[in-house]
C-alpha cells in the first residue's frame, strides 16, 4: 500500500462517500485496478479510515443545522436522540442478521469466513449498484413529477419513518455497492420525509455507525496481525490517518454539490448514474477483475 495509492483512495472514497453512489463500490474498483486486495484487513481498515475522514467532514458541515434542530434544547435533543437510537437499533438488527445470515451460507465453505470477504467480489457490487439506483431513480422521479407528499422541512421524522430508514440503512451494511446515503435518503423521501431533512438525518445516522464499523475492523486487524505475525500495524495507521485527512477534505466537496443536486430536484440522476455504474462493474467482473 503505497502513499500514492492511499491518496487516490482517499479522494475516490471522500469524492463518492457523501454522494449517493456507493463510495465503497468505487474504492473496491479503484482497489481492483490498483492491484489491491479490497478484503484484505489492512484495506478494510483503510477503508473505515477513510469513512472516519469523511464523518468529520458531516460534522463540519451539518453542525449549524444539527445545532438550530437537535441542540436547541433539551427536549429537541432528547426527540432527535430517540429518532437516532431507534433508527440504529434498526440498523444493526437488520444488518447483523442478513451478515451472520451470509456467513453460515455463502461463506460457509471459507474457513473463519467473514463479510468482508465479499466486499471484493464485483458480482456482488453490480447487483448492490442496480438495486441503489432504482430506488433512487424511483424516489428522484416522483419527487420531480410532484407525486411524493413530503413533511415540512422544519419537522424531524416520525419514529415510524426513522425505524424504516434505519432499517434500510441494515441492508445496506453486507453490500458494497448498495449506496447507504442513496438508499436512506431515498427511503425517507418515499415515506415522506422532508428531502432536506432526509439528507440531515441520513448523515447524523452515518456519524453514529461509523465508530463501531472502525472498531470492529481495528479489531480484526489486530486479530490478522496475531495470527499471522504480519503485517506492520505502525504503517498502516500512519497511512489510514493520511487518507482519513484528505478524505476529510474531499468530503466537504462531496457534501456541498450533494446540498445543492437536493435543492434544484435532480436527485434521479444520481439514479441513473448507478445504474450506469453498476452495468460498468458488471463488465469489469466479466473481464477477469
Amino acid at each position: 500500500m503505497s502513499l500514492a495509492n492511499v491518496i487516490i483512495l482517499a479522494i475516490v472514497q471522500g469524492l463518492a462517500e457523501l454522494l449517493p453512489v456507493s463510495s465503497s463500490a468505487h474504492v473496491v474498483v479503484a482497489e481492483k485496478l490498483l492491484g489491491l486486495d479490497p478484503s484484505s484487513p489492512s484495506m478494510t481498515l483503510l477503508l473505515v479510515s477513510l469513512h472516519t475522514g469523511t464523518m468529520f467532514a458531516v460534522i463540519v458541515y451539518f453542525w449549524k443545522l444539527w445545532r438550530r434542530t437537535y441542540f436547541r434544547s433539551m427536549a429537541a435533543f432528547g426527540s432527535a436522540a430517540l429518532l437516532v437510537v431507534v433508527a440504529t437499533a434498526f440498523t444493526a438488527l437488520i444488518g447483523e442478521g442478513i451478515i451472520k445470515l451470509l456467513e453460515m451460507t455463502v461463506l460457509s465453505s471459507l474457513p473463519h469466513g467473514e463479510i468482508e470477504d465479499l466486499f471484493g467480489r464485483l458480482e456482488f457490487i453490480a447487483p448492490a449498484l442496480v438495486a441503489a439506483g432504482v430506488l433512487i431513480l424511483v424516489a428522484g422521479l416522483l419527487e420531480k413529477r410532484h407525486q411524493l407528499r413530503m413533511s415540512s422541512e422544519t419537522s424531524n421524522p416520525t419514529l415510524g419513518q426513522a425505524a424504516l430508514i434505519g432499517s434500510v440503512q441494515g441492508l445496506c451494511l453486507p453490500f458494497r455497492g448498495f449506496s447507504r446515503s442513496g438508499a436512506t435518503i431515498s427511503a425517507g423521501m418515499l415515506a415522506g420525509v422532508g428531502k432536506a431533512r432526509a439528507e440531515a438525518f441520513s448523515f447524523a445516522l452515518a456519524v453514529v455507525l461509523t465508530p463501531p464499523v472502525v472498531l470492529r475492523e481495528v479489531l480484526r486487524l489486530i486479530r490478522s496481525a496475531h495470527e499471522t505475525g504480519g503485517p506492520d500495524l505502525a504503517s498502516i495507521g500512519m497511512m489510514s490517518v493520511i487518507g482519513a485527512v484528505v478524505a476529510f477534505l474531499a468530503g466537504l466537496l462531496a457534501l456541498t454539490w450533494l446540498s445543492r443536486w437536493l435543492e434544484t430536484g435532480r436527485w434521479y440522476l444520481f439514479g441513473i448514474y448507478c445504474l450506469i455504474a453498476g452495468a460498468a462493474v458488471a463488465y469489469l467482473h466479466s473481464a477477469g477483475y
